[in-house]
């Protein structure tokens, strides 16, 4: 797919020319064809050229563009209301091919409603000095009637010492903050200093395996020890314990300062610190996302988790969101700097999780998983998030938290930041899919049965079945309503229990182009016994009526086959009222035409007797039995293939 869109990119003007002329070019030697023909059968110039011009344009599916752009635009409208708002319209076609989708865990998967559930200091003793430390090191604000706006984080730790009467407000009258150095994701520490009595204390919080390594005394019952190797080792193990309950761990830890530094050096001031404990919160999963992540399994979707916590947190929900299974991997963003680019690649198959990681980590992810020929879809928030969500083949920004940069580095927008609208939106993304596929099957198909009619009746010695403004008529009634509403078709119900589509084979793979062509010419087959009937036994002006009812209704009945790989008396004809309503006007237009007069005369049209109505329409729903028996034979030969152990797919299309 990114190297699809890299050949779109260069030189997009002279790739448009090239088609351009191509479809003229196969225009115009199509109409010259026909035109000699009818000419070598004797058949008046002035006729055979109208009928000529006419056949060239009605062999151009010239409402294609238009009815792709109509059904990707409906399609992002379903998805608007689904809370993904889709920036770039190609990305909704591409959802629909998505294999993997990396995933942020906080706000994405889980609810982003942090709850401090504990707090401990080095013996594992709740004390509240390590709330109060805590709460001051943190970037919120406290409104007058209590409620935290802020980082959730950073909001759950504040509100749990307010419960303990530790108010960040009345803390910072006492100490006021007089500088801080910001959260930075490479460092995973924050910290603010403060004026204490005419020093200076800077507090420090974060990730407790990167500050534990930055400690060199502990607190312990208002007195400070060394911390020795054995005891930093065994805060590291009681870290990963509270880790493996799939809670967010905060360590807090200080150091007095006795002037303020000119420079705010992290390296200096974020050293030799003294240790004060742990801060536990959990974030709950958001209701739905496991079933989600199940029915991406079904699909034939990968859901990797991408997060900044502890590996053993990351791990912890994985297992219970169902992300990391038996036999599948979680790697470090320590892990990811020691991998070449082709270690990564066969590493990434098997893994589900990546801890720790930076966003620089995220576009080698993406890259790797491209490397294997996955279409990924990638979720992002920050400023730094941007070149994984330009790289990806659908970047997703979040609406919610996520920053400008991001937002206009994505294909899409999750308004309402959940994993459950991803998912949603694949399946909205697979179904525009189907529908477009499903429109050029009818178009092609239709135009080919005009064409072979047309030159078929010429080579068998007949006049032209079909005057100019009877194609063109039947190439407006029956062939445009009919695609737009199988472009309205809605989703299968197992359309989430098939793999992806291969982005590497074409939309005609798998046999679609030898369908299109026996169709037509199914079509153009029955079209010509009509009016070999008509005019063998009526004459030339009763065979060319006939013809022209029997391709219509032929083509508008084709629509319902199209409708589905299965039987249509399996999936109903009535789901879709667009394709009903469009068969019902198309059918009753095409019979007004042939009854009032005055339409009859303008398209060369006589009256029909009920022998002849009956011989026309008994023609024109023979493509639904052979159809049916096609797709009978063809479940028949695809059950076979499963049952004898060669199938690996699930019974479905692809």
């Amino acid at each position: 797919a990114h190297q699809r869109r890299q050949r779109l990119r260069s030189h997009p003007q002279r790739g448009r020319e090239r088609r351009r002329t191509a479809k003229h070019i196969d225009q115009t030697v199509d109409g010259a064809i026909i035109f000699i023909i009818g000419i070598l059968k004797k058949i008046p110039a002035l006729e055979m050229f109208m009928t000529s011009v006419g056949l060239a344009v009605a062999a151009i599916p010239e409402g294609l563009p238009a009815i792709v752009t109509i059904v990707l635009s409906i399609g992002v409208t379903k998805l608007a209301k689904h809370n993904s708002i889709i920036r770039k319209l190609p990305a909704v076609e591409t959802l629909g091919s998505s294999s993997v989708i990396c995933t942020d865990k906080t706000g994405t998967l889980t609810k982003n409603e942090m709850n401090v559930v504990t707090y401990e200091d080095s013996n594992g003793k709740a004390i509240d000095y390590i709330l109060e430390l805590g709460t001051m090191c943190t970037d919120v604000q406290v409104q007058n009637n209590g409620k935290v706006l802020g980082d959730p984080t950073e909001v759950a730790i504040v509100e749990k010492a307010i419960n303990i009467n530790k108010n960040r407000n009345e803390l910072y009258a006492k100490y006021p903050k007089v500088n801080e150095i910001p959260f930075d994701s490479n460092r995973k520490l924050m910290t603010t200093i403060h004026n204490i009595n005419g020093k200076y204390r800077a507090i420090t919080k974060g990730a407790p395996d990167v500050l534990l390594d930055r400690c060199t005394r502990f607190y312990n019952n208002g007195n400070i020890f060394d911390l020795s190797f054995s005891k930093r080792n065994s805060l590291k193990k009681r870290n990963e314990d509270l880790a493996n309950r799939a809670l967010r761990i905060i360590a807090v830890a200080y150091i007095d300062l006795d002037i303020l530094p000119k420079n705010l050096d992290d390296n200096f001031i974020e050293n030799n610190l003294i240790f004060i404990g742990f801060i536990g919160m959990i974030d709950p999963p958001r209701p739905g996302v496991k079933e989600a992540i199940n029915t991406c399994r079904k699909a034939g979707i990968k859901t990797v988790m991408i997060t900044g916590d502890h590996i053993a947190t990351a791990k912890s929900i994985a297992k219970e969101l169902n992300i990391l299974k038996n036999g599948e991997k979680a790697i470090t963003g320590q892990e990811l700097d020691q991998m070449t680019d082709e270690t990564l690649k066969d590493e990434i198959k098997n893994a589900s999780v990546f801890a720790r990681v930076r966003p620089e980590h995220k576009v080698r992810i993406v890259k790797a998983w491209q490397k294997t020929g996955a279409v990924v879809a990638m979720t992002g928030d920050g400023v730094n998030d941007s070149p994984a969500l330009k790289n990806a083949d659908i970047g997703i920004a979040m609406g919610k938290t996520g920053t400008d940069v991001a937002k206009n580095a994505s294909d899409m927008i999750l308004a309402d930041d959940n994993f459950i609208t991803i998912v949603e939106a694949v399946k909205q993304g697979r179904n525009i899919y189907d529908n477009i596929k499903k429109a050029i099957h009818f178009l092609l198909a239709t135009n080919i049965g005009e064409i072979v009619t047309i030159f078929m009746g010429l080579v068998l010695g007949f006049k032209s079945p079909l005057l100019a403004i009877q194609l063109l008529w039947v190439n407006l009634v029956t062939d445009s309503l009919p695609a737009i509403a199988l472009g309205l078709e809605p989703a299968e119900k197992d359309i989430m229990n098939r793999k992806p589509v291969n982005s590497r084979k074409g939309l005609f793979a798998d046999g679609l182009w030898s369908k299109i062509i026996t169709e037509g010419i199914l079509i153009g087959a029955l079209t010509l016994v009509a009016f070999s009937i008509g005019n063998k036994w009526y004459g030339l002006e009763v065979g060319r009526t006939m013809a022209f009812v029997a391709i219509g209704v032929l083509e508008l009945v084709h629509s319902f086959n199209i409708k589905s790989d299965k039987s249509i008396f399996k999936v109903g004809i009535l789901e879709n009222k667009f394709l009903l309503g469009s068969f019902i006007l198309g059918v009753f237009v095409q019979t007004i035409v042939v009854i009032i007069p005055m339409l009859a005369n303008i398209f060369k049209l006589v009256p029909l007797n009920f022998i002849q109505w009956g011989i026309t329409l008994l023609i024109s729903i023979i493509p639904i039995p052979v159809i049916e028996l096609q797709k009978k034979i063809n479940a028949s030969r695809l059950e076979n293939v499963i049952d004898n152990g060669t199938g690996i797919l699930s019974k479905s299309r692809g």
